[in-house]
């Protein structure tokens, strides 16, 4: 099994601490302990008790009952035996795609997308087809394509929704097409749900759509507590029992003082996402402002979800401007090059408000000054 670099986070993972304005993160503004009791309006004395006195034991090894029965609320057909807590949804994909691709199966996945979605099936000797996204449809791919992709022996479709870093969403119709042409071969559909649009219109998770739907999601992005690093796999009895078995072998548990704040969060998942319903409106606003003042750069638009993906015109390579932005002005970016799409950025609008117009105010000064 040999991996390539996996260039988003090798990005990040070298230049985030080196920036005063990141704003290529796409969590939306991360909640600290205190801001998540003042939210929820939870007895932090009372948590902390319970805390203190809890055996740091392995806990509840798939996640505790609170935990599953919360997550079940997120769905409309799922029950408690069908959720397996995981660390993130990295963790999640890695269960999903590890348990269930084996050499010489066909995948085919969104592209560009988070990197896991076909390196890991390509290193497990999968067959990888990509399904492409265009920009001039609103950077959704077209589903005439993934009829001429499909074969007898494909195993797997990938996607995620919203997508990462377009922010394109797939609605409910378009879902229910693409679960139509997956049951042509049986095909399971693995959907990477991290980023919940905040739009009026209800998007469906993928369980609750196909029998051989695999919901992967996490409280990272939308629920602004990535530090705790707990996800989930939501799937049908038979999937789940193929995980269960496999999960055996990656991890025992997410912790239980994670569990217990992941717990306490999703009791309180409506306020926590009106707080950031807000956050997303309030800083896309702004972000549009920026962009129709801007003559260089330029977007489709995305959903109110927590990424968007910028064309800038600088006659440089892109990765080569989003260093000169993180030296001279302390900004940082994630060049569109590590998506595999040369003159991109993914900027990540839903951070402090104050981190955002600053970020932007230099972005704009840099593009204004920038020589090639």
């Amino acid at each position: 099994m040999k991996l390539p670099r996996f260039g988003v986070e090798e990005w990040l993972n070298s230049h985030e601490r080196e920036a005063k304005y990141d704003i290529a993160g796409v969590s939306i503004d991360a909640l600290t302990l205190q801001e998540l009791f003042e939210l929820t309006g939870e007895s932090k004395e009372e948590f902390y008790q319970e805390l203190f006195s809890k055996k740091l034991n392995y806990g509840w090894i798939e996640g505790s009952p609170e935990f599953k029965k919360s997550v079940c609320d997120l769905y409309q057909t799922v029950d408690e035996k069908q959720i397996l807590q995981t660390n993130g949804a990295t963790g999640a994909n890695m269960l999903v795609l590890y348990s269930l691709i084996e050499p010489g199966d066909h995948v085919i996945s969104i592209y560009p997308t988070y990197q896991q979605l076909y390196d890991i099936p390509k290193s497990l000797g999968a067959e990888v087809d990509f399904w492409q996204v265009r920009e001039e449809s609103g950077w959704l791919p077209d589903l005439a394509e993934l009829h001429k992709l499909i074969r007898p022996n494909t195993k797997m479709i990938c996607i995620n929704n919203a997508n990462n870093p377009t922010g394109a969403v797939m609605d409910e119709e378009y879902l229910r097409e693409l679960v139509r042409v997956a049951k042509s071969c049986g095909a399971y559909i693995l959907a990477d749900e991290v980023y919940r649009p905040f739009t009026d219109s209800k998007v469906p998770s993928i369980v609750d759509l196909y029998d051989k739907g695999i919901s992967v999601n996490s409280l990272s992005k939308t629920f602004s507590l990535p530090g705790i690093r707990v996800g989930w796999v939501a799937a049908c009895d038979e999937v789940t029992d193929i995980l269960r078995d496999y999960r055996d072998y990656t991890m025992i548990c997410a912790g239980v003082f994670d569990d217990m704040v992941a717990s306490l969060a999703l009791r309180h998942k409506e306020e926590i996402l009106e707080r950031n319903r807000k956050i997303i409106r309030k800083n896309l606003t702004i972000l549009d402002n920026w962009i129709a003042k801007e003559p260089k750069v330029s977007y489709v638009r995305p959903a109110e979800v927590p990424t968007s993906f910028v064309k800038i015109d600088v006659g440089v390579p892109i990765e080569d401007f989003c260093l000169t932005l993180l030296r001279d002005y302390g900004v940082l970016l994630v060049p569109g090059n590590r998506f595999d799409r040369e003159g991109y950025v993914r900027l990540g609008y839903s951070c402090n408000q104050d981190t955002l117009e600053k970020g932007l105010a230099l972005l704009s000064t840099c593009l204004k000054n920038f020589k090639k």
